[in-house]
């Protein structure tokens, strides 16, 4: 009986209870002035976050069924400044419910419907947040031993614009959707949401562990986590600000294609080839604009390295790193030096615009290096980019079996493109070196090159024609491929007119080979090719049309005998041409010397010396020979008009050296 009764009494405590707050409820928006409701709004936000709301439209007061207090078109400025820090739509301030009922306004969390924060960078590094970040600083210091009254910040359909005028560099984040946990019990900040920039949406987390230690510049724990489809990125450590900015901790970013998040950023990105999927992990330490990045691991296409980077400024880069492996076909795949049918060099423009704007002085070295076809062994390159100038240093390579060194640049002028390269090449396998560097495919054995060529213009083609420089090459016991000289030469020896046959096949062994040129406007002048074999030995001379990639060469080559005064002793010599493209000449023994060597031709070169052919045939074989015309050619006609020249072997008859019986002229 006496708990049904205290039942009853705490039943109709609690209905008076709940009619007094309806009660209160209904009558507080009559016994509370709106104005008044709405200026102890405004103090309170200009209170604790410093910042002056200015209204510029209506404003309303809703204390029923839930306390809110309305905006619209507010501006929250800086008198000091004068430029607006933040202008809104329209803003909602919720306000407690207890405090509400005993007549305390006291905001529960502020709603901003799509306003347009703006952080504006003087040239100074001053910015019209400075004062609102002084004096929330000061709020909540002084506010320590309370809290502020409301701890949360909503931003709806927000937009930033960065503005830093000293760089010129403008900004726009939109579509701002975030939540700002003010520090209300603990000391730490919030803001998670999501963003668009540059039309891609990202997912964004940042957080402070003393907000009001960040605030005065001091050090403060710091967390940030991006996350979209152009990039991830993550920051877990320290920052500060006082005297200058200060970050360090460590950081990861990653990306499925390192080209789309460098469009994406609006950065200049490289040509197609390349420069895919990315992850970058490192120790992060940033004072001022400088950023410093060591126990740097990076991964780019399936390669990796380590080392340090370091960026001063926008894009200023510096950097040494190592690898085991590297494979950088995917980068010059793009870089096509012949056309398609790899007939002629490519016309195509030379785009180097990848080259403004960007500083850089790295240093690469790895174990193994794969480029195109060629497989390279350990290499250590530099590279310097300045002010559109790109120099590669080869310290050494473990290239095409010997080593490489030397240096070639490649820069923006009003030429379209200014090329050089100084590069030496020893002991290295000379066809693999000629057929990746030059599409030359003729040469094997072990050799030295020498390169030192500068050129200008708008395509690789260009480059070619203005081509001037000079270049050398040196090898010992190896072979000359596509013929044999000594066969051809024995063949020409026996029988000097039949037919060569196909001796464009098999290679010509040398024990020496020696070649100069010298390269002026394209054309490349032979200044000595000199080869010797064991029996056989060559000289030529000449020149070669770099741009139109053929050849116009004569040469002597020379059948050698060996005998007790030694080797080296010419038995027999030939000169020939050598004429049209690089990859597939041609090779003309010379015919005058075969007729002049031809037993079954004496007698018509006697009759020619002679003159006792007719005019029209003499003039016929003389062309064909070559023989300077008669001085006096009535003095010697008569004596052979008619007659017939003497042939060798019996019965008037020739026998020439290949075997086939000639018939005498008669």
């Amino acid at each position: 009986m006496t708990a049904a009764v205290s039942m009853k009494r705490l039943g109709f405590a609690v209905a008076a209870m709940a009619v007094a707050v309806i009660a209160a409820l209904v009558f507080l928006p009559f016994l509370m002035p709106a104005d008044a409701v709405r200026k102890a709004v405004q103090a309170e936000i200009r209170a604790v976050t410093g910042l002056d709301p200015v209204l510029r439209g209506e404003a309303s007061v809703s204390l029923f069924p839930a306390g809110a207090v309305s905006f619209d078109d507010l501006i929250l400025g800086d008198n000091r400044t004068g430029a607006p820090a933040l202008t809104a739509d329209h803003m909602v301030a919720r306000l407690r419910f207890f405090p509400l009922l005993i007549g305390r306004i006291e905001i529960a969390d502020v709603s901003l419907v799509r306003p347009t924060i703006a952080v504006v960078f003087n040239a100074d590094r001053s910015s019209n947040w400075s004062g609102h970040i002084q004096t929330l600083a000061q709020n909540l210091k002084a506010g320590a031993a309370r809290s502020p009254s409301f701890s949360e910040i909503r931003i709806a359909d927000g937009t930033v614009i960065l503005h830093d005028e000293a760089y010129e560099i403008v900004e726009t984040i939109s579509n701002l959707e975030m939540a700002l946990a003010w520090p209300s019990i603990s000391r730490s900040f919030a803001a998670t949401g999501r963003f668009a920039w540059h039309d891609e949406p990202i997912d964004a987390t940042i957080s402070l562990t003393d907000f009001a230690a960040a605030l005065e510049g001091e050090r403060s724990g710091l967390k940030i986590r991006l996350s979209g489809a152009p990039l991830r990125f993550a920051f877990d450590g320290y920052i500060s600000h006082r005297p200058t900015l200060k970050m360090e901790g460590a950081l990861a970013a990653d990306a499925a294609s390192l080209r789309d998040t460098l469009r994406w950023a609006g950065q200049q990105h490289p040509p197609d080839g390349g420069f895919g999927r990315f992850a970058l992990k490192a120790q992060t330490n940033v004072v001022g604009r400088t950023i410093a990045l060591s126990g740097v691991n990076i991964e780019l296409d399936g390669n990796s390295g380590e080392g340090v980077l370091s960026l001063d400024g926008r894009q200023s880069w510096q950097g040494t790193l190592a690898a085991e492996g590297l494979d950088l076909t995917p980068y010059v795949s793009t870089v096509r030096l012949l056309t398609g049918g790899e007939r002629g060099w490519d016309s195509k423009p030379i785009a180097l615009d990848i080259f403004d704007g960007v500083q850089l002085d790295l240093r690469l070295s790895a174990a193994r290096v794969n480029l195109g076809n060629a497989k390279l062994g350990r290499t250590a390159v530099a590279a310097n980019l300045r002010d559109g100038n790109l120099t590669v240093a080869v310290g050494e390579s473990q290239a095409f079996g010997g080593v490489v060194r030397g240096t070639f640049g490649l820069a923006k002028s009003a030429a379209g493109a200014d090329f050089n390269a100084q590069l030496q090449f020893s002991d290295v396998d000379l066809e693999q070196c000629l057929d990746e560097m030059f599409g030359v495919r003729r040469l094997e054995g072990k050799g030295n090159l020498a390169v030192a060529i500068e050129s200008s213009g708008r395509s690789v083609y260009d480059l070619t024609k203005a081509l001037n420089g000079t270049a050398s090459l040196t090898s010992r016991k190896g072979a000359i491929a596509g013929f044999n000289v000594e066969q051809l030469l024995k063949r020409i020896e026996r029988r000097p007119l039949s037919g060569s046959g196909e001796f464009r096949t098999g290679k010509t062994p040398y024990e020496t080979l020696s070649v100069n040129l010298r390269i002026r406007q394209g054309i490349a002048n032979v200044e000595d090719v000199r080869m010797e074999g064991a029996s056989v030995g060559l000289a030529l001379g000449g020149s070669a049309s770099i741009p139109d990639r053929d050849l116009d060469l004569r040469g002597t080559a020379s059948l050698l005998a060996v005998s007790t005064a030694g080797a080296g002793t010419p038995a027999f010599e030939l000169p020939f041409m050598v004429q049209g493209s690089w990859d597939d000449p041609i090779i003309l023994p010379d015919p005058q010397s075969r007729i002049e060597r031809s037993g079954a031709a004496q007698p018509i070169l006697d009759a020619v010396r002679s003159r006792g052919l007719g005019e029209p045939v003499r003039s016929l074989i003389e062309r064909l020979i070559g023989a300077p015309p008669a001085q006096n050619p009535a003095a010697t006609a008569p004596a052979l008009a008619g007659s017939s020249a003497p042939a060798e072997g019996a019965g008037g008859e020739a026998t020439p050296d290949d075997g086939v019986p000639a018939q005498s002229t008669r």
